[in-house]
């Protein structure tokens, strides 16, 4: 494998819009170019390194800033980080922006009401039930970024049409070893 500079891409939005099924198609796209890159999960995070953490706003910072710290280590060890969190406050990705190499926020964005239509956990419903307290959207907000260092709308492209235009901005940041 060639080395590269190492860059988080972190994609940021509500469950369901998109966000994992980006970050696995860019994965791919960069594994096949040889390089080294890890993908983190809220999912599989949630399952091991922050299993301890329910929803509450200081978990869900505590949540960040533990895959933030992972995320640095591997971003200055040249590695490429995809990271696909809700992340739903401004002040903590901030500190993600002001902690690892080479930070790009994604904000994959699709309105709440497809989110919810694409949910096949059934996570939306529960909360609407009042079963999961502190679900984003729901009742508990999220910041959309301000400044985006890329804004796609997966309710108006196919996902490897957002996957391009990511690619796309990690070539034009000089981030990718060619195919």
């Amino acid at each position: 494998m060639s080395l590269h500079p190492g860059f988080v891409v972190w994609f940021t939005g509500f469950s369901g819009a998109g966000k994992t099924t980006l970050a696995k198609l860019v994965e791919s796209d960069l594994r096949g170019r040889g390089m080294r890159v890890e993908r983190l999960d809220g999912d599989t995070v949630r399952q091991s390194l922050t299993r301890d953490l329910g929803f509450s706003k200081e978990d869900r910072d505590k949540n960040i800033e533990r895959v933030t710290f992972v995320a640095k280590l591997l971003s200055r060890n040249q590695v490429a980080v995809l990271a696909a969190f809700i992340a739903p406050y401004r002040e903590a990705r901030a500190m993600i922006r002001q902690e690892t190499t080479n930070f790009i926020e994604v904000f994959v964005d699709a309105p709440l009401e497809v989110c919810i239509a694409r949910d096949i956990k059934g996570m939306y419903a529960k909360a609407m039930a009042g079963e999961i307290p502190n679900f984003t959207g729901i009742d508990d907000p999220y910041e959309a970024p301000e400044a985006p260092d890329l804004h796609i709308r997966t309710d108006h492209e196919t996902p490897e049409q957002s996957a391009a235009r990511v690619l796309d901005l990690l070539a034009a940041r000089g981030f990718l070893l060619p195919t």
